[in-house]
């Protein structure tokens, strides 16, 4: 009981120690404001909201996430094939790789692929 009772003083006491040590080591002497404003997708927060946004930018990340959907659509399509008619199967991907296809096509004639005008 007594051996016990010294392991847990002990381990609180190395607890303490190094938990002050870190606090110690690592304060700041100069707090530099702009690390220690929040950052979000590259605006400053103390400046106006009213800023110009860049159009392009917002449509290269909307296309980004749209073929990370699509990714995620046509992976389980290869783990179906097992189980389907492969007429049925072939006729899906085709469909959906013709649509795909037809959206990149749209974007590129559109000019939304183009970064510099």
């Amino acid at each position: 009981m007594n051996m016990l009772m010294i392991m847990m003083m002990m381990t609180m006491f190395i607890s303490m120690m190094l938990m002050m040590l870190c606090t110690i080591i690592s304060k700041k002497t100069i707090m530099d404001r702009e690390k220690m404003s929040p950052f979000e997708c590259g605006f400053d927060p103390n400046s106006s909201s009213r800023m110009p946004f860049s159009l392009q930018f917002f449509l290269i990340a909307v296309l980004f996430l749209i073929f990370d959907i699509e990714i995620v659509i046509i992976l389980p399509m290869v783990i179906t094939l097992k189980y389907s008619f492969i007429m049925t199967w072939s006729v899906t991907v085709m469909l959906f790789m013709l649509i795909l296809i037809m959206g990149l096509y749209h974007e590129w004639y559109n000019g939304v692929l183009e970064w510099a005008t």
